[in-house]
């Protein structure tokens, strides 16, 4: 039986689905859609831990602070490296969610629903569930994120067929072959977009002894990223630190040149995947080769990354539809099929 506190709160509140990502904090609420989409980044007071700026605002000080600010990423490979700054993170968007037209806030106790890597430990779980009852949550579930993303992408999960889904996010790579409700077999690489940025500041550094930003870095993936040949060549002129003269420097470059910097994590990411399909029960991999491999999270964006992987598995591969949105969509799918959910979920606490 539900409280009857619970119960009135609950009616006033907005349940979430979230993807608590290391890069971006996607919150899908339930009839809405995405209604929160800002980076995962905290800026602070460095002595005081003071929080100055959460999301969009904290980005853009990046790379910009003097010394008594520092600019944190709570998140780091999918899980929690920083509990205050992710409490106070998660707070904020719930609560922004949860604000009046006319100013002030309803008290929010949604139900919460957070997708996490499914290699997590019981302790970095149990540090999710806590930042979500600190930050209002009246229930918390987690799922493991390939399986929100396949329920968000509308795959026949429950179905006896097997499903596969690569999801590339910034922090994680998560593989896995999908049926009957549950995970068949899969991988979880720390491979995703930041990896991928550090990729390219070594590969400029080591070849033309140029220090870029951060900020540049992701820019050149965004713009020239490629995982495929045959994709169209475009140039972009970067600016960046010459690490011999100490100087300010501009070079151009091309789309062949951040393919060959990515080339190593996508491969890694390839040959995971072959792996995870010879690991799979023939039956399962037969359905697989006819209903094809589907890809989503930010790395899907990249041009080509299709047709690398459906090259090198000899089977075809689908873009998702709106591919950052899966994760939380899928979440938020399961707010409305408790079925399903108590299937899926891998733990769950009340407040």
């Amino acid at each position: 039986m539900i409280p009857v506190v619970d119960h009135i709160l609950g009616r006033f509140s907005q349940d979430l689905g979230v993807d608590l990502g290391t890069v971006n904090t996607l919150v899908y609420v339930k009839g809405k859609g995405i209604v929160i989409r800002e980076p995962s980044i905290v800026a602070q007071h460095k002595k005081t831990k003071k929080v100055l700026a959460i999301g969009a605002d904290a980005k853009k000080m990046v790379g910009k602070t003097p010394a008594s600010i520092i600019c944190v990423r709570p998140m780091k490979e999918g899980v929690i490296s920083d509990y205050d700054t992710t409490l106070a993170m998660l707070s904020y968007f719930v609560k922004k969610i949860h604000k009046k037209p006319g100013g002030g806030f309803s008290l929010p106790r949604p139900r919460i629903i957070i997708g996490v890597p499914t290699n997590v430990t019981e302790v970095e779980r149990r540090a999710v569930l806590d930042v979500a009852l600190a930050a209002g949550a009246r229930e918390a579930y987690l799922v493991e994120e390939p399986m929100a993303a396949a329920i968000g992408v509308n795959l026949p999960v429950t179905e006896p067929v097997g499903s596969m889904i690569v999801d590339i996010g910034g922090g994680t790579c998560e593989i896995a072959v999908i049926s009957l409700s549950g995970i068949v077999c899969g991988r979880s690489l720390k491979i995703g977009g930041d990896v991928m940025d550090a990729d390219i500041t070594t590969y400029v550094r080591s070849r033309w002894g140029l220090a870029l930003g951060e900020k540049t870095a992701e820019d050149l993936k965004i713009t020239l990223g490629s995982a495929y040949l045959s994709e169209v060549g475009k140039e972009m002129v970067v600016r960046g630190l010459d690490l011999e003269k100490g100087l300010p420097r501009s070079i151009k470059l091309t789309t062949s040149h951040i393919r060959e910097s990515l080339s190593p994590s996508l491969n890694t990411i390839v040959y995971a995947i072959k792996d995870v399909i010879h690991d799979a029960p023939p039956d399962l991999v037969s359905d697989i080769a006819e209903r094809g491999i589907v890809v989503c999270g930010g790395g899907a964006l990249i041009p080509g990354i299709h047709k690398l992987i459906s090259a090198e598995t000899k089977m075809p591969v689908i873009i998702a539809q709106e591919p950052l949105f899966c994760v939380a969509r899928g979440c938020a799918a399961l707010l409305l099929t408790d079925d399903l959910l108590n299937k899926v979920k891998i733990a769950k606490t009340a407040g």
